[in-house]
This record gives structure tokens, C-alpha cells and sequence, in this order.
């Protein structure tokens, strides 16, 4: 089969690959029929990824046709549509009885960092019947994708992360795929405002077009500044960070109002500074989240009753024989004006 495979950092290739087998009962072989690219996956060709090895392939994201199943699989059979999450679970370990599946003991984000993943024809599902979700006949199997990792990380490391009340402010540093899909989800919460801040006037365009109620060119305007207008000099009650630098991290310390929440999204591949040294009487929270994908069900019936369109997150189409391509149009985003990238199989 076809598979893109990661060779240290900076270096990828298209090769050829032997089909996966089935190694345990609980798992699944899925023909991959849509994938995509993360800002995951750059961030692991940047090398800020130590758990990825050399010639694994990448990939936590797709749809599918279940291929063949182990003996312990019960959910599914060959010719199922399936959605595949981009956290493995089995269901049963002490993090999975919390929800924590990020954190299973034999699943977690495994898919494209640990164990080989999406990017090819076929991948094999550990732990199928708790990694794996069905897709209804009929449904868009395109914007499904979207529901594999960005839509959950942005509800749940960020909404949810954050505590958005109806009625609350919200800052959204980063209007890349993960901050737009904050900026979708947050709206389940009614917000008095979003805002959401970036260098690209493109994907603040996008912002705005999604239901922010503010955008902030912090090229051309100071954020701070801006936010605190907006919000009568308090800053926002929820901040996002949802880019993953240090320069990021350090903004949303300033944005954030007294009894405020700052909700880390962003994947960060060096250290930040914490401001304690103003932020310690401020009555503050900073948390940090790997997705759980706890809400992936919910978040599905909001798509197929058309509450939700991800499908809007979709800005351009490549087959995986042309991967090398998507990846150069991903990487370059502020040129080409990508969002997410479909991979057909």
C-alpha cells in the first residue's frame, strides 16, 4: 500500500508499505477512503515530537470502510462506514473509567505517533469497538473527518477547557483549523463576545464569516489594547491559546480578566514563561488538555442534524498519491490559504 512516512525531522516520503495485519482481537483493519493533515503532524516534522520514531507513518484523522476484524470485536464487521477517532481507547483502564481516554494505558494518541497511522490506504484500529465510531448511511463522509481530531480539541481543550458561559467574554489567539473549531463550538454557549486574534486577514475573514463578533489584526493592532475595549477593561473571562508559541502563551496572560480561565490548545514544542510574578492575586486557572474525545458522538449528531457544517473547514482536496503537494499547500497556509486539507485514498 500507499503510506506517507515520516523519516526525522523535516523529512517525509510517499512509499510503499505491507499492509497492516491484525495483531490483537480488539483491532480493526480500515481502508481509508479520507484523511488530513494536523498542525500535529508539522509540529512532529518540526521534531517537536519525541515519540515519533523515524519511518512511522503519520495520520490520526479519517473515514473508512472497515476491512477485517480481530476475534474480540463486536461493534463492527467488514463493509462498515467508520469513523476513526484520533484517540484510542480501550475502555476499560483507570484513566478510560475517568473519561480520560488521552490517557489509556494501551490506547491514548497513538495513531501517526507511536503506532502507524492514517495517511496511507489502510491502518490498523487498536481497540476497535471504543476507537472507532459508525458512520450513518447517508451521511457526509468529508466533513465527518473534521470530527476525527479538530472539532473535539477545539470543544474540549478549549470551550469546555475554558468554562464559556452564555453571557461570558472569549479570546481566541490563533484562527488556524483548531482555533476556528473553538470559535464554531464556543457558540453551543451563547458568548457576549468572541474575538479572535491573528496575523492572517484571510483567516480572520474566515473568523468573522463564522461568528466571531470581533477580529483583531495584532499585525497591525495591539491585542491587548483592542480587548480590553472590547470587554470594559477587564480582558476576557475565557482565553484560547491556539497556536502553541511562547509568544502566544505569554499574550494570553495579558488578556485574560481577573477570575478568568486560560484554556492551552496550542502543541508547544519549547518552554513558556509563566508571569506569576503578575498573575498570582488574579484569581486565574491555566489548564492544559490532550483531547479526550469524549464528545465526538455529541459533536456527530450536531453535524448530521446540520447544527454544525465542519465541512466549511475544507479549503482544499489532494489524493494521498498527491500528499507531498497537500502538505506543501498546509505548511504554507498564510500563502496558500489553507485551513484543512482533504486527502482522498
Amino acid at each position: 500500500m500507499k503510506a506517507l512516512v515520516y523519516h526525522g525531522p523535516g523529512s517525509k516520503s510517499l512509499d510503499e508499505r505491507p499492509m497492516p495485519v491484525l495483531a490483537d482481537p480488539g483491532d480493526a483493519i480500515v481502508r481509508v477512503t479520507h484523511t488530513t493533515i494536523c498542525g500535529t503532524d508539522l509540529h512532529i516534522l518540526k521534531g517537536d515530537v519525541p515519540t515519533c520514531a523515524p519511518g512511522r507513518v503519520l495520520g490520526h484523522e479519517g473515514v473508512g470502510i472497515v476491512e477485517a476484524v480481530g476475534a474480540g470485536v463486536a461493534t463492527f464487521k467488514p463493509g462498515d462506514h467508520v469513523l476513526i477517532s484520533c484517540i484510542t481507547s480501550c475502555g476499560r483502564c483507570a484513566f478510560c473509567r475517568k473519561g480520560m481516554y488521552s490517557h489509556c494505558t494501551s490506547g491514548g494518541w497513538i495513531l501517526g505517533n507511536t503506532i502507524d497511522g492514517t495517511q496511507a490506504d489502510y491502518v490498523r484500529v487498536p481497540h476497535a469497538d471504543t476507537s472507532l465510531y459508525p458512520v450513518p448511511a447517508g451521511a457526509d463522509e468529508e466533513a465527518l473527518v473534521m470530527l476525527s481530531d479538530i472539532l473535539p480539541t477545539g470543544f474540549e481543550c478549549g470551550v469546555l477547557n475554558g468554562r464559556v458561559q452564555p453571557g461570558c467574554s472569549v479570546a481566541i489567539v490563533g484562527a488556524g483549523p483548531i482555533g476556528l473549531a473553538a470559535l464554531l463550538t464556543a457558540q453551543f454557549y451563547t458568548p457576549a463576545e468572541i474575538v479572535v486574534i491573528d496575523l492572517d486577514a484571510h483567516r480572520l475573514a474566515t473568523a468573522q464569516r463564522f461568528g466571531a463578533t470581533h477580529v483583531v489584526n495584532s499585525a497591525h493592532e495591539d491585542p491587548v489594547a483592542a480587548v480590553r475595549t472590547i470587554t470594559g477593561g477587564l480582558g476576557a473571562d475565557t482565553v484560547i491559546e491556539a497556536v502553541g508559541v511562547p509568544a502566544t502563551f505569554e499574550l494570553c496572560q495579558e488578556l485574560v480578566a481577573a477570575g478568568g480561565v486560560i484554556a492551552n490548545v496550542g502543541v508547544h514544542g519549547c518552554k513558556v514563561d509563566l508571569h506569576l510574578e503578575t498573575l498570582w492575586a488574579r484569581n486565574i486557572a491555566i489548564t492544559t488538555r490532550l483531547v479526550d474525545t469524549t464528545t465526538t458522538p455529541m459533536l456527530m449528531k450536531t453535524v448530521l442534524a446540520g447544527k454544525l457544517a465542519p465541512d466549511h473547514l475544507i479549503t482544499h482536496r489532494f489524493t494521498l498519491d498527491d500528499i507531498l503537494d497537500a502538505y506543501d499547500t498546509f505548511g504554507r497556509a498564510a500563502e496558500t490559504q489553507a485551513l484543512k486539507v482533504l486527502i482522498a485514498t
